[in-house]
């Protein structure tokens, strides 16, 4: 089953960084492009980064551009979120997520990790 264990997260000042790691199973990894979220209670989950299969960034949130990198190591099954110059509002559970067959095989759907999180605070 798909299945996603992310890692990285924790409490830093504003200004400070973060270096996310997500560990992906389940599916072939380097087939699929993959997405950090983030949410905070009672928000919406908002797309923060995403990267093609290969390892080519696609977009950024405009609040985190020139701030985040997203990369990934496909012979780890793992992407990557570094995250510099943190800020308050940057504060919320991030998950990865990829589209890609569901158990029964004939229909895609978003599967998720079960987050990290992340708290930008003094």
């Amino acid at each position: 089953q798909v299945q996603f264990v992310e890692s990285g997260g924790g409490l830093v000042q504003p200004g400070g960084s973060l270096r996310l790691s997500c560990v992906g199973s389940g599916f072939t990894f380097n087939t699929h492009p993959i997405n950090w979220y983030r949410q905070v209670p009672g928000k919406e989950r908002e797309q923060v980064a995403s990267i093609t299969s290969f390892g080519a960034p696609i977009k950024y949130a405009d609040s985190v551009k020139d701030r985040f990198t997203i990369s990934r190591d496909n012979d780890k099954n793992t992407v990557y979120l570094q995250m510099n110059n943190l800020k308050p509002e940057d504060t919320g559970n991030y998950f990865c997520k990829v589209n890609t067959w569901d158990s029964s095989g004939r229909q895609w759907a978003d599967f998720w990790g079960p987050g990290t999180q992340v708290t930008v605070s003094s």
